[in-house]
C-alpha cells in the first residue's frame, strides 16, 4: 500500500491512519475509500449531536462594495478548534452561502445545497469538519444585511 496515498487520504478526510488503511484495503479504490471514510465520519458526527458547544467565534463578511454583510455565530466545544484555520474557513464559506442564497432561518440554510458543490448540503459541510475535529460544530445564529432590502 502506497504511503503517499494514505497520507493524501488522511489530509483530505481527517481520518485516522488505521481507518484509512482499512478503507483502502476494503475498497481498493481511492474514491470508494473516501466515500467509506465520509460515511464513517458522518456517523461519528451524529454521535456528538448532544454535546454542549460553548466556544466558537462571531465571524463577519462584507461582500463586494459593501452592499451585503453577514454576521454568524459558529460554535464548537473548545477554543482550540475555534482558533483553527479550518474553523475560520468554514465560517467564511457559511457567510458566502448566506450572502448568495439569502436563507431566512438556520434550518433553511442547513438544508440548502452548498453553492460550491451542489451534491452536498450545508449540514454535510459542517458534519465534515465535525468528523475531522472530533467536536460538535453548530451554527447558532446569523444575520444578513443588505442595502435596499
Amino acid at each position: 500500500m502506497d504511503i503517499q496515498v494514505i497520507k493524501q487520504l488522511r489530509e483530505e478526510t481527517g481520518a485516522g491512519i488505521v481507518d484509512v488503511k482499512k478503507a483502502l484495503e476494503d475498497s481498493n479504490n481511492i474514491e470508494e475509500a473516501k466515500k467509506v471514510l465520509a460515511e464513517k465520519g458522518l456517523a461519528r458526527a451524529e454521535k456528538r449531536a448532544d454535546r454542549e458547544v460553548s466556544e466558537g467565534l462571531v465571524y463577519s463578511y462584507i461582500h463586494g462594495e459593501g452592499r451585503v454583510g453577514v454576521l454568524i455565530e459558529l460554535n464548537c466545544e473548545t477554543s482550540f478548534v475555534a482558533k483553527t484555520e479550518e474553523f475560520s474557513k468554514l465560517a467564511h464559506e457559511l457567510c458566502l452561502q448566506i450572502t448568495s442564497m439569502n436563507p431566512e432561518t438556520v434550518d433553511e440554510l442547513l438544508d440548502q445545497d452548498y453553492i460550491r458543490d451542489t451534491g452536498k448540503k450545508i449540514s454535510e459541510l459542517i458534519a465534515q469538519l465535525t468528523a475531522k475535529t472530533g467536536e460538535k460544530i453548530s451554527l447558532r445564529n446569523f444575520t444578513r444585511y443588505s442595502l435596499g432590502e
